[in-house]
C-alpha cells in the first residue's frame, strides 16, 4: 500500500468569473473532485458560497492526503449558487480546472484559466490554488547521560537504556522514544537523538513527560532502575547549561536511607526545525529526471515477439510501461520538463561502435526530450536504428548524471535533485565500477531507480539496493546514504500499474531529504509552521 507522505491544505481563489445573475454578481462556490480511476471522480470538498463576488477568495481549505509516488488528478468546479439545493445540476457552471496535486505542490501556487469545457475558456476567469503542508516540523534534539546508576546484575554492572514517555489524553503513559542499550556501564552516555516535538509532547511544552532508565536483560524482563517526571520546557533548560534530575525508583523511595538510583544529566536540549520533502519542493527544488535504457543483445531481436524490446500491437512493452509509470509522476516536479534520455550496450550508427552512453535522439549535444512522451518517441525511433550488442555497463550513465549532480552540489543550495531511471534486462557486467559510481553519487543530490525487466537473475541489482546493507565500493568505501531502489518488473505484471509506480518511487522523498539534511541545507523559501 502507498504511504501518505503528508496532508496538504489547499487555498482556492478566483478572478474575473462569469456573471450569470441579472441585476447582481454571481454567488460562487467551488467543488473539489478527486480522480478515483476509470474516468470517475469523487467529491472531496466544497467551499462556502460567497455572495455577489466575481473574484472570490474561499475561506474553506480542503485537506487532501498527498502521495509523491502517485499521479493524483484533481478537478475544481466553480458554480453560481442561486438556491439551497445541494444538487449542482440546478446551478450555473462558471468554469473548471483540472491538474494534479504534484503540479500544485511543485509550483506552490498554481494558476490557470477556467474552462467551460475542454478548449473553451470561461471568459477571462482564472483560478489559483496554493498548497500548504499541515505539520509541525519541530524536533527536539537531546544529549543525555547518567552517573552512579544502581547495579542490577549479579555478576556485572547494569546494561542501561533510556525511555521517554508522553502523557496520553486519558493520563496513560505512551512510549515516545527508546535509546540503545549500553552494556555493563553505570555511567552511560547515550548517542545524541531526536524526537519530533509532536511525538514527545503533542506540541505542548508544559505537558508532563516521564523519563526512565532500565536495565536490559536478554533472558528476562527489564528491570527499572529509576525514573522522573518533568516537562519538555524543563528539559529545554539545557539549551544553555546542562540540567540534572534525580533518578528515583518508586519501590525504594519509601526507605529512609534511600536517596536516589543515580542522576540523569541532560547535557543539551534544543528545538530545531526538520524540513520535509514538500518543504524542499515548495521551496523551489527541481527534480531532474534522466532515463537510461538497456539495448544489450540479451533482450532479443526487437522484431521478435519474444524480445523484451518487441512493441506489441497495442503499442507497449515492459520498457515503455516503466518509462510511463515513473515519468508521469516525476515530470510534475520539473518546470521545463526536458528529460535527457540515453541508451547503453548497443552498436550505434554510423560507425557502429558499442556505446554505453548514447543519446536516444542521437544528438549528444542536446539529449533532452520534451516530457515523458518525448522520451517514449525517442525510444521508439532509436530502436530500429541501433544494433543490440553488449556488455551491460551501468557506470558510464551513472557517471554522466553524477557530473550534473556534482555541479548542482557546488551551489550549496537545495535547488536541484536528480533521479536516474535505469531499465535493464540482466546482470551488470561492470559491477565494481558501478559500485564505485554509486558510492560517489551517494554524496550528491541524486537517486537511482533500477527496474529489472524480463526473467533474468537480478541478484546483483538487489545487492546494490541499500535495503540489503550498506553498499561499499570495490576499495571498501561505504556509501554516504542509500540512494538505490531496485524493483523487478515481473513482480507487478498482474498488478495495477500504480503499484509499480508506488514501489519504485516510495523512497525518493526520504532520499532527497536525507541528502539536504546531511549538508544542513534548508529550503530556498522556508515554510510557515502550520499544525493540525
Amino acid at each position: 500500500m502507498a504511504q501518505c507522505v503528508t496532508k496538504v491544505q489547499l487555498s482556492i481563489s478566483c478572478t474575473d468569473l462569469l456573471d450569470k445573475d441579472i441585476g447582481s454578481k454571481s454567488d460562487p462556490l467551488c467543488v473539489v473532485l478527486q480522480s478515483v480511476g476509470d474516468g470517475k471522480w469523487s467529491e472531496l470538498a466544497r467551499t462556502e458560497k460567497i455572495k455577489n463576488c466575481q473574484s472570490p477568495e474561499f475561506s474553506t481549505k480542503p485537506v487532501i492526503d498527498y502521495y509523491f509516488e502517485k499521479v493524483q488528478s484533481i478537478k475544481f468546479g466553480i458554480y453560481d449558487i442561486d438556491n439551497k439545493s445541494v444538487d449542482l445540476n440546478d446551478d450555473d457552471f462558471l468554469g473548471g480546472f483540472e491538474c494534479t496535486i504534484g503540479q500544485i505542490v511543485s509550483n506552490r501556487t498554481l494558476k490557470g484559466p477556467l474552462e467551460l469545457k475542454k478548449g473553451k475558456l470561461a471568459g477571462k476567469g482564472t483560478i489559483s490554488i496554493t498548497a500548504e503542508e499541515l505539520k509541525d516540523t519541530r524536533v527536539v534534539n537531546l544529549e543525555v547521560e547518567a552517573r552512579n546508576l544502581d547495579k542490577k546484575d549479579l555478576f556485572g554492572k547494569s546494561d542501561p537504556f533510556l525511555e521517554i514517555f508522553k502523557q496520553g489524553d486519558s493520563g496513560n503513559w505512551q512510549l515516545a522514544y527508546r535509546s540503545e542499550v549500553i552494556k555493563n556501564n553505570l555511567n552511560p552516555v547515550w548517542k545524541k537523538f531526536s524526537v519530533p516535538l509532536q511525538t514527545l509532547c503533542g506540541g505542548d511544552l508544559n505537558k508532563p513527560i516521564k523519563v526512565s532508565v532500565s536495565d536490559h536483560d536478554d533472558n528476562s524482563s527489564t528491570d527499572l532502575i529509576g525514573e522522573f517526571e518533568c516537562t519538555t520546557a524543563k528539559l529545554l533548560g539545557a539549551q544553555e547549561n546542562a540540567v540534572e534530575f534525580e533518578c528515583i525508583n518508586p519501590k525504594k523511595k519509601q526507605k529512609k536511607s534511600y536517596k536516589n538510583s543515580g542522576v540523569i544529566r541532560v547535557k543539551s536540549c534544543k528545538i530545531d526545525v526538520e524540513y520535509s520533502f514538500l518543504d524542499y519542493v515548495m521551496g523551489g527544488c527541481q527534480i531532474n529526471f534522466t532515463v537510461g535504457i538497456d539495448f544489450t543483445g540479451s533482450n532479443g531481436d526487437p522484431k521478435s515477439p519474444d524480445s523484451l524490446h518487441y512493441i506489441s500491437p497495442s503499442g507497449v512493452n515492459e520498457y515503455l510501461t516503466a518509462i510511463w509509470c515513473v515519468g508521469n509522476v516525476v515530470q510534475d516536479y520539473d518546470s521545463d520538463k526536458q528529460f535527457p534520455a540515453f541508451g547503453f550496450g548497443a552498436q550505434v550508427p554510423p560507425q557502429w561502435q558499442v556505446s554505453h552512453e548514447f543519446a536516444l535522439n542521437f544528438n549528444p549535444n542536446n539529449p533532452y526530450c520534451a516530457g515523458v512522451q518525448g522520451v517514449v518517441d525517442a525510444y521508439r525511433q532509436a530502436l530500429p536504428q541501433v544494433r543490440l550488442y553488449g556488455p551491460t555497463n551501468f557506470s558510464p550513465i551513472i557517471n554522466h548524471v553524477t557530473r550534473f549532480a556534482y555541479s548542482a552540489a557546488q551551489q550549496k543550495t537545495a535547488s536541484q535533485y536528480f533521479v536516474l531511471l535505469i531499465i535493464t534486462d540482466g546482470e551488470i557486467t561492470d559491477l565494481n565500477d558501478t559500485r564505485n559510481a554509486i558510492v560517489q553519487a551517494s554524496k550528491l543530490p541524486m537517486s537511482i531507480i533500477i527496474i529489472g525487466v524480463g526473467s533474468a537473475d537480478f541478484k546483483a541489482m538487489e545487492f546494490l539496493d541499500g535495503d540489503n546493507g550498506v553498499l561499499k565500493s570495490a576499495s571498501g568505501e561505504a556509501a554516504a546514504r542509500d540512494i538505490v531502489q531496485f524493483v523487478p518488473f515481473r513482480n507487478f505484471q498482474n498488478a495495477p500499474r500504480e503499484a509499480l509506480t508506488q514501489a519504485v518511487l516510495a523512497e525518493v522523498p526520504k532520499q532527497l531529504v536525507s541528502y539536504f539534511k546531511l549538508l544542513g541545507l534548508t529550503p530556498s523559501k522556508p515554510p510557515q509552521q502550520t499544525t493540525t
